[in-house]
This record gives C-alpha cells, sequence and structure tokens, in this order.
C-alpha cells in the first residue's frame, strides 16, 4: 500500500474534512458495520475507515449481503471475507434463503439484515460507500419518476435506519473515478459485478449512456453541479419539514385518535399549499400501510374545498378521507 500516492491523501483528506465539518456523523469511539459489497466504492471506504481508525478509535466490521442473484454470488462473498481477514477486520454475513423477485425486495432485505448485523455486534452506524456518483443518479432516475424535492435530494450524508441506528454515507463528495483510483493505488482487488453492465437496469443505462452524454454535450462538470442540487434541495426540504411538524405542536389542528384522526380544515386552508402537502403527507404516513404518494396528498387535500359530508375516493387498505366540518376525518377500518 503507498499511503502517499496522488488519490490515497485526496480521499483521506476529504474524509476528514467531511468529518471535521460534520463531526456527529461518524464520531470518536464509535462502532461501524461497514457494508462492502466487494465493488470499488465499498473497498475504498473500507480501507479509508481503517486507516483513520486508530486516530479516530473506530471499531470496525466488514458487513456482505449475498442477494444469491448471480451465479458467481458465493465467490463474491467469499472474496470480501478474505479482504477483511488480510486487513484485520470482523466480519459477517447474511445470504438469502431464496432468491429475492425485484430490486426493491432485494433493498428491503439486504437493510433488515444490516439491523440485524449493527444488533448483534453492537454498532450505531451502519457505513455505505454511495458516492458523488451515486447521488447524481438518484436525482436524475427520481426527477424522470416525477418526484418532489425529498427524491431529487434523497441521498443524504445521514439518515435513521432506526430510532438508535444511523445510515452514513461518508464518500458523497468523492466520484466514482476516483474510488477506482484509489482502489489501484492500493492494489485492493475489486470484484467486478457483471450485471453492473447490464441495460436492462434502469440506474446502469443512466451511468453508462445518459451521464456521459450530458457530461459531453452540456457540462464536463456534471456530477459537481448535480450533487450541489442535491445538497441545496435537501437544506430546502428540512427547513419545510420543520415548518410543517409546527401544525402538529397544539392541540387545535389535530386529533391524533387510532380509528377517526383528524386534520382541522379551516387551520390547514391558512397555510401555504408547500407547507399544506407536507402536513398531509406527515398526518397520512402515520396511517395508510403503504408509502404516501403525490396522489395520495392530493386526494385528501382536494377535501379543503369540498362540500360538507364529502368523502375521498378510498386509500389503500380501506381508509377514506370525509368532511366533517370543521375537520377533515381519516375512517379506518
Amino acid at each position: 500500500m503507498n499511503s502517499n500516492s496522488h488519490f490515497t491523501k485526496l480521499l483521506r483528506a476529504n474524509l476528514n474534512a467531511v468529518l471535521r465539518s460534520q463531526p456527529e456523523i461518524l464520531p470518536r469511539d464509535a462502532s461501524l458495520l461497514v457494508a462492502v459489497s466487494g465493488g470499488q466504492d465499498s473497498l475504498c471506504l473500507a480501507k479509508l475507515l481503517q486507516m483513520q481508525s486508530t486516530k479516530f478509535n473506530w471499531n470496525l466490521t466488514i458487513a456482505h449481503c449475498d442477494h444469491r442473484w448471480r451465479s458467481d454470488s458465493s465467490d463474491n462473498a467469499a472474496h470480501v471475507e478474505n479482504i477483511a481477514k488480510e486487513w484485520g477486520i470482523a466480519f459477517c454475513l447474511r445470504t438469502a434463503e431464496s432468491v429475492l423477485a425485484s430490486e426493491a425486495d432485494a433493498r428491503k432485505w439486504r437493510y433488515a439484515m444490516l439491523v440485524e448485523m449493527v444488533n448483534i455486534h453492537k454498532c450505531a452506524y451502519v457505513v455505505t460507500g454511495h458516492t458523488r456518483s451515486d447521488r447524481v443518479e438518484t436525482l436524475l432516475h427520481n426527477l424522470m419518476r416525477g418526484s418532489g424535492a425529498d427524491g431529487l435530494a434523497s441521498l443524504t450524508w445521514m439518515r435513521s435506519l432506526t430510532p438508535e441506528i444511523k445510515l452514513v454515507r461518508p464518500l458523497l463528495n468523492v466520484s466514482r473515478h476516483e474510488t477506482a483510483a484509489f482502489c489501484q493505488e492500493n492494489q485492493i482487488p475489486i470484484w467486478e459485478d457483471i450485471t453492473n453492465q447490464n441495460l436492462e437496469y434502469r440506474r446502469n443505462r443512466l451511468r453508462l449512456e445518459t451521464i456521459p452524454y450530458l457530461q459531453e454535450h452540456f457540462n464536463p462538470q456534471l456530477e459537481i453541479a448535480i450533487a450541489q442540487t442535491s445538497e441545496l434541495l435537501h437544506e430546502d426540504v428540512i427547513y419545510l419539514e420543520k415548518q410543517a411538524s409546527f401544525f402538529f405542536e397544539d392541540n387545535v389542528s389535530v386529533i391524533w385518535d387510532e380509528r377517526l384522526p383528524r386534520l382541522h380544515r379551516l387551520i390547514l386552508q391558512e397555510q401555504p399549499l408547500a407547507i399544506q402537502r407536507r402536513i398531509v403527507r406527515q398526518f397520512l404516513s402515520r396511517y395508510l400501510p403503504h408509502q404516501v404518494n403525490f396522489e395520495d396528498v392530493e386526494r385528501f387535500l382536494n377535501l379543503l374545498t369540498a362540500q360538507n359530508r364529502s368523502q375521498s375516493a378510498p386509500f389503500k387498505g380501506n381508509i377514506s378521507a370525509l368532511v366533517e366540518h370543521p375537520w377533515i376525518v381519516l375512517h379506518i377500518s
């Protein structure tokens, strides 16, 4: 390992700068579960954290989740385990009992396994190797799906997995090109995932075709520009969410009855539309059995100007909203 090489110095300095500006994301003396797929980004992350572990007194555990999607997945897992042993870092593995049906199912299972491993190893942080490149892909992918600011800024430095466990992404200022160069400098063997070249996956098409096209024809610094947009949107989202939460701080505007929860229609009408939408989403998220979407919020907001006794079309879970002036009431079967 050549710790004085250009990209090694660059990425170590970047990590130190992130921790100086946001010391809460990876505090000293913390136990960290590092999610490692075997690709360049996660291996770069694990090595960087090991390099800085003495300085920050971190206790590291490498975690790998085998989805069993590929014929070489068990070899992939063994590769990560061998690297963990070589580096003297504890290792834990979870293997899916059956092949998972979709990317969404795989993601849900993976995070459940990470939470399980965190609890076993008594960690408070899951650390992932998401980069600035991932942030750009996520924003563009969600933009094309019609997401609002929350979706466009969804890849953030830290979020909660549970009330006690934080997921941290300390490489969001680092590009995929830089993690590859770091691994090359430090002679880290990368496990090449052949599915990363499969253009049937939309994220792969974005990474391999769309983003290079935009960089060539519109902005060579596209990654930096879009990552900056994501950061700005994230701060806006934090502010708007906080403003919306004030609506629930008294006993006048909302009643949290588990059978007939309700919002005060007249008080809700007084709020700006951007805040109305967030209030309703926060309210519905407590009761609807699925992730609240734009259509759910608009269906509820249409009742703001409807006649008394008007009722919405049902939400999933056989839940509907009804105007019982001055309230809008959720009827939960």
